[in-house]
Order: structure tokens, then C-alpha cells, then sequence
């Protein structure tokens, strides 16, 4: 796995973050495509995923899992992660993140 590359057809909604006071950590709703993925990467934080709805496959160094509704999935420090949708419906998921992943 290279990391890097582009996202494809994600979208991404800050749910909560500084501006409604919280000091540690900030919750995300994104939206994957039918066909899209987030892009190849890490970073030097945890973070934690609950898929609300859609089906789709977390990849990682390990390889590919599949994930649907209700599953949650947590993505350690530095490892090498995307998520994709090869479905025909769009992807739901909250991920938290610490407040310093943001700036």
C-alpha cells in the first residue's frame, strides 16, 4: 500500500468541534458514494468510526474488512487506512477524532 491519493466522492459534516465548546474531541459525519473512497493515508492520532448506514470496507494493513451498520472500528496511530464503498448505496459513518487532529 502507497499512501496518498485523492478522495472520491466523500463528503464531510463537522457534528461537533470547538464551536459548540468541546475540548478534546470532535465527532464527523461522512458520506462516501457509491464507488468512492476516502484516500490511502495515516496520521499521528487515533480515531474512532461507527458506520450508521450502508456497506462498505475499511482497508488497512492487514487488508480489507467489510463494515456495515452498526459496526465500529477504531484506526491506531499511524496506521495506514481508507475507507471505500463499492455498493450501490452511499456509506454513512461518525468518526471522532482528538480536537488537535483538526488544526
Amino acid at each position: 500500500m502507497d499512501p496518498g491519493g485523492e478522495s472520491l466522492g466523500v463528503s464531510l459534516k463537522w457534528l461537533i468541534s470547538d464551536k459548540e465548546g468541546a475540548p478534546r474531541f470532535f465527532m464527523r459525519l461522512f458520506e462516501i458514494a457509491p464507488g468512492g473512497h476516502t484516500p490511502l493515508h495515516s496520521h499521528p492520532w487515533e480515531h474512532e468510526v461507527f458506520v450508521v448506514s450502508g456497506r462498505g470496507e475499511v482497508e488497512g494493513e492487514g487488508g480489507r474488512k467489510p463494515i456495515g451498520p452498526g459496526d465500529a472500528v477504531y484506526v491506531e496511530e499511524g496506521e495506514v487506512h481508507r475507507f471505500l464503498n463499492p455498493g450501490r448505496e452511499p456509506l454513512v459513518f461518525i468518526c471522532v477524532v482528538p480536537s488537535h487532529a483538526a488544526g
